[in-house]
């Protein structure tokens, strides 16, 4: 069996955000499910978490924070995501369950490979007969989501299922706001509104652009205004 750091070291060309972390994640109307996640982070006795999300919604934030908030505890934690399956081995999930928590997100995009879900399968009922921690999220609810597998769609049932609510318009530009605050620059108002008239209202797609945003401004020497957005985003 694979030691903890060995087991860690197989997705090491997957690298944490270094923001991803709970104190970065704006809730909006997902405060319960954010204090119920790191409860369950520090109760021994439970053993399985899914969050469902759309595209944006901060449910990859989440599992990242989940991540770094056990290894700043001197624990292991896995980060695996299924959107990148095809470059990665299904081999990675052997003996995994030796990690103190392990992080599986967005199951959807396994919705048609059986060899994948039944990997996840013996994975969980593994995790669960030594109580690591699984964390699982997916675009939808498990029973929605349309897994070929029944048996890995019914363990998914079993422990906390939260469903993430989208965030309002102030929510994201509050998050933007926060986002450039911790970047060491200012975010007017009237320029996060306008990005959101604008730009793709996704929360990855709007970061995106605040980091580009963010060098124009840096290599100009000029404060974010809608003009020089325009300028930069070619509007």
């Amino acid at each position: 069996m694979l030691m903890p750091e060995l087991a860690a070291q197989l997705v090491l060309g997957i690298r944490l955000h270094e923001d991803a972390k709970f104190e970065n994640f704006l809730p909006g109307q997902n405060g319960q499910l954010t204090a119920h996640l790191q409860q369950f982070l520090q109760n021994e006795d439970e053993h399985f978490f899914y969050i469902g999300g759309l595209e944006g919604s901060g449910k990859s934030h989440l599992l990242q924070a989940c991540c770094h908030w056990v290894t700043a505890r001197q624990q292991t934690a896995v980060y695996v995501p299924l959107k990148s399956y095809r470059e990665l081995s299904v081999r990675l999930l052997e003996d995994l369950e030796c990690v103190n928590l392990i992080c599986v997100d967005d199951i959807q995009c396994v919705a048609e490979d059986k060899l994948w879900q039944e990997a996840l399968f013996h994975l969980y009922n593994r995790s669960k007969a030594v109580q690591s921690k699984l964390i699982v999220s997916g675009c939808l609810p498990p029973r929605e989501i349309k897994l070929s597998l029944p048996d890995l769609v019914s363990r998914l049932c079993w422990g906390q299922v939260y469903q993430l609510h989208p965030l309002l318009d102030e929510d994201k530009i509050a998050a933007l706001q926060t986002r450039a605050k911790a970047q060491g620059f200012a975010l007017p108002l009237e320029v996060a509104r306008f990005l959101l008239r604008r730009c793709s209202r996704e929360m990855p797609a709007l970061f995106a652009i605040l980091e580009q945003l963010d060098r124009a401004s840096l290599s100009a020497q000029r404060r974010l205004t809608i003009p020089f957005v325009k300028q930069v985003l070619r509007f």
